[in-house]
């Protein structure tokens, strides 16, 4: 049932038959007590999804039902806590049958009793039921409210009972604590009833006690109450109090706009428009009558719950004040619209203000905000759609916003177009803009919500329907999006652009959010172009005083804020510079490009830029470094995000090609990218990976405009000493410094490469070196590699040209060797296989060096070469991990489908194609075990693959992920199901995997999942074929690889996996069965006591399966030594036994080897 939570409507023609059937089991007599509580149990769920209101109305209540029901209480234990939904139910199912248009007495008959005692009438039965529910701990407490709601209201109840009953809820409220637990449920359920009663009983019925009652609320003091539920009940009944003093009336003054639904509006202007506009007023027909003294301390206590502390309890207080103000005269109603603007006070908390925007929603839903009022209204709602005050690390807010744009909401419906245009602009730029760029997704899409309302209902908001179809529910569900996309369609209507610019600068670049500061950059990037004479008019001015101020977030947003923006302004220019400069001859655009660099190096080249920022702007932009620098703002946890954001002004200053030439400001900016990748190990982790892309991109930047003199060629002293700086850094103790120095290296441009080749080269091969004091720098490693495939695609290939100037025959194989090389960096620490951060940047080296190499020089590609990346790639595919084995997958297909030219020497490149089709391979998931391992093990009929897939396969068959390991191994168990009777192809299978066995001897890495797969081999009778002859090579060379692995092993693990394999191994006959044997009898008096016993039951297992290994006369015997020794016991116990085994068995016994004295 839990599935029709948000649409319970849907179960409405099914209700009936459902309760029937349930009421059919409550009524049988016959059913037992169990099936009984089942029946009502199902009966709550129903009542839990669609509501107890609908629900009652689907409850039997004939006469008949009334005796029954009351008499099923008498069964009911109120402290039985398995069967709250019993109760539950019966007290709803009471208050529909108490209900009945009789007096109740006509029930009783006569209340003499055959005794003479007199017996107690229903009525009586009723109010102790309902009463003593009233104080219980769960929910049926609800439904006695309910109950006593229906009950206490009737005509003939309302007589003889409501004043009793209320004296002692009275005296049950003023005797009860909110302090204890008991208390808190009394007050809970007395709150309730007097609330139920107040809003079912007539104001006539209620009236005389409502003074009395309001009196005892006051001095519950229920405002400093912890508990949620008893505030809100508490301001609930208040507002039902104030309710009672007020006639129930409309007030004549309410504003009017026709309909809620649409189509009656339609409807309203026609025949029907002169009748009901006057069937309206006519209920209000006397304005002036006097107004109680209590409804003041009502309204006070109202506006007190606005300002709670928890949401349903302001939602009560903000419903209260508008069904009250409803029935006020207009001077006191705009006394009451008073009191709640003063809620939006920046004295007030957050809390005040989403109360006084609920309260505000909820009076002009109603009519009850004059547009008279509107001109105080706007400019606060305005003020709380962008509400959002720092806390701390956060911020509180979003609720206000929430509630703001329900208000706008709500005056959509509630005002005629002509009431709300005064303010149209001002509203549609604040909805538009908390619709793209406020931080929380549900305000962005009640913004939404509300722009939409007032687009249908007042028409009268600029470009609605453009901006709606752009900014719709689903669209700004992405924060991004909205920021960076949305928020640029929009700003191409000049109604909005300056009023988001301006947000932006002053709300959203200071923001306590990080991630909300870069996208607001990024977004001022993108609506530059929009509005250029006001950003640098206006804007630019603005900014740079708040680069160099004191609030840290502030200063961060600022300065990234101008790096995005002159980026922006030198694009705008460039664009136009281009248009320009295509309207020149040919010849005059040949002599100019022929002086370009002498030009430049003169700063005598007209800069774009100069086109919208002026002298003051540009030096602004320089000043900003040394200032920080000055007021030490690189320092501490500030300096983090200093050190970022200025790394980001140099590069887009430097793409914005600022006519910085010569300036020692070059000098500084320098210092500060290479101090932050000589101070990254100093730097927060979470901090770490932006300085340092942060620094390298400036770095690139930088060198491309400013290190290039007038003969287009890095300056020799200055490439010298950065050089000889950085290469040093690569050999630093701090795995982080060389991570940084690595990428710099890798980011320069060709030019500053040329000559030094070589050289940067060297240094960063000896950082993908595993050394024993560098063994878990995996991450230098890693950022080494992308560093030499990044120099590659620099700097580019020419096959005969210098070693030290481009990628050529001379150094192409020594790059191959080391990313070949790394390709078995398996590196393991408290983080895992952190090599294959290594081995994935190998891969994605290999392919990119192959690639520009088959490009533009296929011959320097060996056929050896191609194969060992080949047969890694295939290797990395078959591995256990799901991750890298895609990332090695789609490198595998991508040169596999390369075309332009294809890769050369690709081994069975025709046999590949048919495994791997070419229409299959888009869609091939890699990630999935159950489709990578079908593919992967068909390699394994390929001799050149065979090797390095079986390799990986052991990983992945005896690894530890389920899935993983079941999809691997049936991949593997089909391919020997294909061979396992070509006796060719096993004997050339089973010489790879020794071969494996051998090469990764002592490797726990490899050895340890190989025994794990060798012993599932053996259990599925993979070489069964090698079985028909006695001692064959296979188990001979196994069983001597698995002696060496686990001699002087103290790994349980590897072990244990021995054992099976040991024991798998007594299929082959020969003497290889002996030697087994002989082994296994040695782990019987293993020093580990699991290790024997382990050893005793596959040993049991074994014998079970192979039964002639033992003579059939000698069987029981075995089998009793082997299930009924204890093996963990003294070893020299076992040890008797294990001898005993080996007589009955004719193996012969271990011979303890004694120790040679030391010497």
């Amino acid at each position: 049932m839990d599935k029709y939570q948000e649409q319970p409507h849907l179960l409405d023609p099914h209700l009936e038959w459902m309760l029937n059937l349930l009421l059919d089991i409550v009524r049988d007599s016959d059913s037992p007590p169990a099936l009984v509580h089942l029946a009502f149990k199902f009966l709550y769920i129903i009542t839990k999804v669609r509501g107890y209101k609908i629900f009652l109305g689907f409850l039997p209540h004939e006469v008949a039902d009334v005796q029954p029901v009351i008499d099923m209480f008498a069964n009911q234990n109120p402290k039985d806590h398995e069967t709250w939904e019993t109760r539950y139910v019966l007290l709803l199912w009471l208050s529909v049958t108490c209900l009945i248009p009789f007096d109740l007495s006509r029930l009783d008959g006569n209340l003499t009793s055959e005794g003479g005692e007199a017996r107690t009438s229903t009525m009586d039965r009723i109010l102790q039921i309902a009463e003593s529910y009233l104080v219980v701990s769960d929910k049926a407490r609800d439904a006695a409210a309910v109950l006593i709601s229906k009950f206490i209201t009737r005509p003939d109840v309302k007589q003889k009972k409501m004043a009793d009953f209320l004296d002692w809820t009275l005296s049950t409220l003023s005797k009860s604590s909110f302090q204890t637990m008991e208390g808190t449920i009394m007050m809970d359920g007395m709150l309730q009833a007097l609330a139920q009663v107040f809003k079912h009983g007539t104001r006539e019925s209620c009236l005389p006690y409502a003074s009395t009652v309001l009196m005892c609320l006051d001095n519950c003091k229920l405002s400093e109450s912890n508990h949620t539920l008893l505030r809100k009940l508490g301001v609930k009944l208040v507002q039902r109090l104030g309710l009672t003093f007020l006639k129930p009336k409309l007030a004549k003054w309410r504003y009017q706009r026709g309909s809620r639904s649409l189509i009656a509006n339609l409807r309203l202007s026609t025949q029907d428009e002169e009748k009901q506009i006057p069937q309206i007023l006519a209920s209000d027909n006397d304005e002036d009558y006097d107004v109680p003294e209590e409804v003041e301390n009502v309204i006070e206590q109202l506006l007190v719950g606005l300002k709670d502390k928890d949401t349903i309890v302001r939602w009560s207080a903000a419903k209260g004040i508008g069904r009250m103000t409803g029935r006020l005269p207009k001077e006191l109603a705009d006394d009451v619209v008073g009191s709640v603007l003063d809620c939006f006070s920046f004295q007030e908390t957050d809390n005040a203000w989403h109360g006084g925007c609920l309260a505000l929603a909820e009076l002009g839903r109603r009519g009850l905000l004059l547009p008279s009022r509107l001109t105080d209204v706007v400019p606060v709602i305005l003020k709380a759609l962008t509400y959002d005050e720092k806390r701390g690390a956060c911020s509180v807010g979003s609720n206000v916003r929430d509630a703001a744009c329900y208000v706008c909401w709500a005056f959509a419906r509630a005002y005629e177009p002509g009431e709300l245009k005064p303010f149209v602009n001002k509203i549609s730029s604040a909805l538009v803009i908390v619709t793209v760029f406020d931080r929380d997704v549900n305000c962005r899409r009640a913004a939404s919500a509300a722009f939409q309302e007032n687009v249908g209902r007042q028409g009268t908001f600029p470009h609605g329907i453009d901006i709606l179809t752009t900014a719709d529910y689903f669209a700004v569900g992405n924060r991004s999006n909205c920021f960076l996309n949305i928020s640029v369609n929009i700003a191409g209507f000049a109604e909005y652009t300056q009023s988001m610019i301006d947000h932006l600068i002053d709300m959203k670049i200071n923001h306590w959010d990080g991630v909300i500061r870069g996208l607001s950059t990024k977004a001022l990037h993108n609506l530059t172009p929009q509005a250029p004479e006001y950003i640098t008019a206006i804007v630019f001015p603005r900014l740079l005083p708040l680069a160099v101020c004191m609030d840290l977030h502030t200063r961060h947003g600022a300065i990234l804020a101008c790096a995005e923006i002159t980026y922006a302004l030198y694009k705008l220019a460039a664009a136009k510079n281009r248009l320009q400069h295509q309207n020149t001859n040919t010849e005059s655009r040949k002599e100019e490009e022929k002086t370009y660099h002498e030009l430049k190096y003169r700063n005598l080249i007209t800069k774009p830029i100069t086109d919208y920022l002026d002298e003051k702007s540009l030096e602004g932009l320089k000043q900003i470094h040394q200032r920080l620098y000055d007021r030490q703002l690189y320092r501490g946890l500030g300096g983090e995000l200093m050190r970022q954001s200025v790394c980001t002004l140099i590069k887009n200053l430097s793409l914005s090609k600022m006519p910085f030439q010569g300036d020692p400001v070059i000098g500084s900016w320098q210092w500060l990218i290479s101090d932050s990748l000589k101070n990254l190990h100093l730097i927060s982790s979470t901090s770490r990976q932006h300085i340092k892309e942060a620094a390298v991109s400036a770095l690139a930047a930088l060198c491309n405009e400013y290190y290039l003199n007038y003969h287009g060629e890095a300056d020799p002293v200055l490439q010298d000493e950065l050089m000889k700086n950085y290469i040093s850094e690569l050999h630093n103790t701090e795995e982080m410094i060389r991570c940084g120095f690595s990428l710099a290296l890798g980011s320069l441009p060709a030019f500053f490469l040329k000559g030094r080749l070589k050289l940067v080269l060297d240094g960063l091969k000896a950082v993908t070196r595993i050394s024993p004091k560098d063994v878990s720098f995996a991450e230098a490693r890693r950022d080494a590699l992308k560093a030499i495939a990044k120099i590659c695609q620099t700097v580019g290939v020419k096959a005969e040209a210098s070693e030290d100037d481009f990628i050529c025959k001379e150094n192409v194989y020594q790059i191959y060797d080391t990313f070949l090389d790394c390709m078995n960096d398996y590196t393991t620490d408290s983080r895992g296989d952190v090599g294959a951060w290594v081995r994935e940047a190998a891969m994605t080296g290999l392919m990119e060096l192959t690639i520009l190499l088959t490009r533009n020089h296929p011959d320097l590609i060996e056929a050896n070469v191609c194969k060992q990346i080949m047969c890694c790639l295939a290797q990395q595919s078959s591995e256990k991990i799901d991750r890298f084995r895609a990332h090695a997958g789609s490198i595998f297909l991508n040169l596999l489908y390369f075309d332009s030219p294809p890769v050369p020497h690709l081994p069975y490149r025709e046999e590949l194609e048919k495994i791997f089709p070419r229409s299959e391979s888009s869609v091939l998931n890699w990630n999935a075990p159950s489709q990578a391992f079908p593919c992967i093990t068909q390699l394994l009929a390929l001799p050149a693959y065979r090797y390095h897939v079986l390799l990986g396969l052991a990983v992945s068959v005896g690894g530890l992920t389920e899935s993983t390991v079941r999809y691997s191994t049936q991949s593997l168990f089909e391919y020997m199901k294909k061979i396992q009777n070509d006796i060719q192809a096993m004997d050339s299978f089973s010489e790879t995997l020794i071969q494996v066995f051998e090469d990764n001897l002592l490797n726990d890495r490899v050895s340890v999942p190989l025994l794990k797969m060798l012993d599932q081999m053996l259990a599925n009778g993979c070489f069964d074929i090698f079985t028909a002859e006695e001692n064959h090579p296979f188990s001979l060379k196994l069983l001597s690889l698995c002696k060496e692995e686990i001699k002087k092993s103290k790994d349980i693990q590897k072990l244990r996996s021995s054992i099976a394999v040991f024991c798998g191994m007594i299929q082959f006959p020969g003497d290889v069965r002996k030697k087994v044997l002989f082994q296994l009898f040695l782990l019987l008096c293993h020093p580990f006591p699991i290790i024997r016993k382990t050893t005793a039951s596959q040993i049991y297992e074994m014998v079970l399966t192979y039964s002639d290994i033992v003579d059939p006369a000698i069987f029981d015997e075995v089998m009793t030594i082997l299930s009924d020794t204890a093996w963990d016991a003294e070893l020299h116990f076992v040890r008797g036994q294990r001898n005993y085994l080996c007589d009955l068995l004719k193996v012969p016994k271990p011979q303890l080897m004694s120790k040679l004295p030391a010497h």
